[in-house]
């Protein structure tokens, strides 16, 4: 066989080259498309979680009045202001009556009127009566004496006749008289309606309350029904929430909640779930919910100020539960990076309720102490080089 002979110049290129392809070959497995990406792992473990839902809402109130006159007209006085307490009964305001007064006067004089009439009507009657009875006895003293033959029958057709008329007479004073009575029922219902609607000019409060809008000023005009001030009950005041239809599972009423104004984000509320509305919206696809507090907060909470809520549900019994940051999506579906004799897959998985904590139950997928990647420094795939670390930043392995 030849002998392989080098000389100097191929043992110094050799000495070149070799360092190199170290070099490269160290270079591509570290930090070059051969690299291994780094992960943080987790063990699918079982568990019992507590549940919770959170929400955004904004505080409103159960009780809310919108006080406003019942006929148009122009408004004469107020006497409450935005953020005034009041009391039942209160007048809070006054539209102007323009000439209602003077058509209560008018009433009360045709109400006199009417009694007068009456009074002219009973005389009447009594009149009629009296000639009726008159007109009777001589009716009745004519009949006897044509009987004796001493008057003849035209005499008692006159005197039949006259008690006719007075009889009639009687019959029109009646009427008379019911038609001034019905005349003065039907002015004395028109004086109270006057009298109703002189009432209804003053703005009354309906209940204890606080003033949160004034919506004209005096010598405004206002329509019927508009409304001029609205009251709002304090002690009402909750909290209108949405929650998420796909997290709401386990919402009941009774259920305790925390709450957190925007105001006052130091600070937590306790509260509980007063009602869960049947109609939800089907736009954004969320539940509807009123939450109250427990203790109303002192000062007020603005009306429309947001609000975070958040539910708290029961215990759950134990699970297999992961971190919700091991969930992924990869082509179309969600699932996990299982690691499996050193090797990735992805597993599909159904995931189940979840905490405020980050974890989630797995209803199906994966079985305990399966070790899931949590973490990675880049997107995944099928068969891609991982190694596993403490934390991504200083890249430290277990």
């Amino acid at each position: 066989m030849k002998k392989i002979t080098l000389n100097k110049r191929t043992i110094t290129l050799l000495l070149v080259l070799i360092p190199l392809l170290v070099v490269f070959v160290y270079v591509a497995t570290t930090s070059g498309p051969l690299k291994p990406i780094l992960v943080t792992i987790e063990q699918v473990k079982k568990q019992s979680i507590k549940p919770s839902l959170f929400g955004i809402g904004v505080v409103a109130a159960e009780f809310q009045y919108r006080i406003g006159p019942s006929m148009t007209g122009r408004i004469l006085a107020l006497k409450a202001n935005i953020g005034d307490k009041v009391t039942r009964g209160e007048v809070l305001g006054e539209m102007d009556p323009v000439d209602m007064d003077s058509k209560i006067h008018s009433m009360l004089a045709a109400i006199k009127r009417a009694r007068a009439s009456i009074v002219a009507a009973e005389a009447k009657v009594n009149d009629s009566s009296a000639r009726v009875n008159y007109a009777q006895s001589q009716l009745k003293r004519y009949q006897k004496l044509a009987r004796e033959k001493t008057v003849s029958k035209e005499s008692e057709e006159v005197k039949y006749q006259e008690y006719l008329v007075s009889k009639a007479s009687l019959d029109s004073a009646h009427a008379s008289l019911l038609a001034s009575r019905e005349e003065l029922t039907m002015i004395e219902a028109d004086y109270r309606g006057l009298l109703e609607q002189r009432k209804n000019l003053k703005l009354l409060s309906p209940t204890n309350g606080l003033v949160v809008a004034r919506y004209f000023e005096p010598g405004s005009t206002v329509l019927a029904g508009q409304a001029v001030l609205e009251i709002i009950a304090p002690e009402s005041i909750w909290v209108d929430v949405r929650f998420n239809q796909l997290h709401s599972e386990g919402l009941k009423q009774g259920l305790e909640s925390r709450i957190v104004l925007r105001s006052r984000a130091s600070k937590t509320f306790s509260g509980k779930v007063s009602r869960i509305e049947p109609l939800a919206d089907s736009v954004t696809e969320e539940t509807l919910a009123k939450i109250t507090f427990v203790q109303i907060p002192d000062p007020y909470p603005p009306i429309g100020e947001l609000a975070e809520v958040t539910v708290i549900q029961p215990a759950l019994p134990p699970a297999l539960v992961i971190p919700n940051t091991g969930i992924k999506r990869y082509r179309g579906e969600t699932g996990v990076w299982l690691i499996n004799d050193d090797q990735i897959i992805f597993r599909k998985i159904v995931a189940g309720a979840y905490d405020l904590d980050g974890q989630v139950q797995v209803v199906s997928g994966l079985e305990e102490n399966d070790r899931i990647i949590i973490y990675s420094k880049e997107e995944l795939k099928p068969g891609s080089r991982i190694r596993v670390v403490d934390t991504l930043r200083d890249g430290k392995s277990d």
